[in-house]
């Protein structure tokens, strides 16, 4: 990991030294819109409502849904993903999707039957959680493994609904900077965005040729974890051995854990594949799971949310003695096939003829545009050794504006020079137009 962390430091470095005082022209030129803090009700009075548990449920059952679907073009190639890094924007994005579409939205993350407050309660509650804001409310000093931004960056040209404005800052704490989108400027703010909230992991996502005039707003999402274990590997038992993958042999790192009879691990087992949890210093692990059939992909193209919570419940475990070989790996994956995943698993958001997010209550605070989103991405990383996991992920929504087309302009001649029909009528308060005479004219 710490090889990798030098690569990636010095590819920085020329990065930056490239773009040369871009940053200072940037600044002269961008405005960031000050946020709100967060709700102040997330704190430990607020916890086991039904409504988050639903809505958290049913962003974990998304995060399946949306991995199986990544997987599905992935074949036999490594895979990391970050669910909810896309489940975040399309969260917030509810709130200005219309009424039409908004149901179909909710379905598809998995809030169906929730109201759009109701997902921007529970993610708050999430944010709150997940990054430890109760204990650090406390003891400023507690460790926070996990970093979470949302960010949306506007176009100079258009005025972004300021009732999202205010949502998007109360409950998603998320700020909001004008770009200007001819200008390689914003790419340049994106990428360092990105660069910023995944600490130099993940730092060009986008480039100039991304954007156009009709480009009005990105959506934003980073995650970046980075843990030790709880109980950590030996590096002295680390040896160079042979690992067995679907077509190759590989050389790998095999690092290796041991669980004696008076130190037991939670560990499941059932026809279908062994699991057990490792954990880390500050809370949370990652479940390894070893399929029996050989089928990683489809072990987890195949995960439902029952499933998952049933291989993670304490009744359906068993303390053992047991030992653990695990290669250290590094995965990294650009998921640009994301419009085409998320339509197909019912976002509507991607109808450029619906522009679902336009109207009264739309992403834009004037109209008559119509907005939809055209472009969704994502990076995602990790790297694993003896020491722990590091994780990063951004998510790119853009969204674009349009002005609805003039109509058609009609030409046409009409020369009653053959037989031709007509209908008399005459408009009444209850019947409207009211028929009274039809006929055809065949010869005058």
């Amino acid at each position: 990991m710490k090889q990798r962390l030098i690569g990636t430091l010095f590819a920085i470095c020329l990065f930056f030294t490239a773009c040369g005082n871009l940053e200072q022209e940037y600044q002269g030129a961008s405005t960031v819109v000050p946020v709100a803090a967060p709700p102040p009700n997330l704190g430990a009075t607020n916890w086991g409502q039904p409504i988050h548990q639903d809505v958290a449920r049913g962003a974990n059952d998304f995060a399946f849904r949306l991995s199986a679907a990544l997987l599905a073009d992935m074949g036999d190639e490594n895979f990391i993903a970050s669910p909810f890094s896309v489940w975040m924007p399309l969260a917030a994005l509810a709130n200005v999707t219309n009424e039409t579409h908004r149901p179909a939205l909710l379905e598809a993350i998995g809030a169906k039957g929730s109201e759009a407050d109701a997902v921007n309660q529970a993610a708050a509650r999430m944010l709150f959680d997940l990054t430890n804001q109760a204990a650090r409310r406390h003891n400023p000093d507690w460790p926070n493994p996990l970093h979470i931004a949302n960010g949306m960056f506007a176009s100079q040209r258009v005025t972004i609904n300021q009732a999202f404005a205010q949502i998007f800052a109360d409950y998603y704490q998320g700020g909001i900077m004008n770009v200007d989108f001819l200008h390689y400027h914003a790419a340049y703010a994106i990428n360092r965005w990105a660069y910023d909230n995944t600490y130099g992991l993940i730092y060009q996502m986008v480039s100039p040729k991304d954007f156009d005039e009709r480009t009005a707003a990105v959506i934003a999402n980073a995650i970046y974890f980075s843990d030790s274990w709880w109980r950590k590997f030996d590096p002295a038992l680390t040896q160079r051995g042979n690992f067995y993958g679907m077509h190759l042999i590989n050389q790998a790192y095999l690092m290796e854990m041991a669980w004696q009879e008076h130190d037991p691990v939670l560990y499941f087992e059932d026809d279908v594949t062994q699991a057990l949890t490792l954990n880390f210093e500050t809370g949370g692990g990652i479940t390894i799971m070893l399929p029996k059939n050989g089928d990683a992909t489809g072990l987890l193209a195949s995960m439902t949310l029952e499933y998952f919570e049933h291989m993670l419940a304490r009744e359906n475990k068993q303390l053992a003695q047991g030992r653990l070989v695990l290669p250290r790996f590094s995965i990294e994956n650009n998921h640009n096939n994301l419009p085409y995943v998320l339509t197909n698993m019912g976002i509507p958001l991607f109808d450029e003829f619906a522009a679902p997010l336009s109207g009264e209550n739309g992403l834009l605070a004037v109209g008559p545009p119509r907005v939809w989103l055209s472009d969704a991405m994502q990076t995602a990383l990790i790297e694993l050794d003896e020491e722990g996991a590091t994780a990063a992920a951004v998510t790119l929504m853009i969204a674009v504006a349009e002005s609805a087309p003039p109509p058609a302009q009609t030409t046409f001649e009409m020369i009653c020079n053959r037989p031709f029909a007509f209908i008399l009528h005459k408009n009444t308060i209850d019947g409207g137009n009211q028929i009274l005479f039809t006929g055809v004219v065949n010869q005058p």
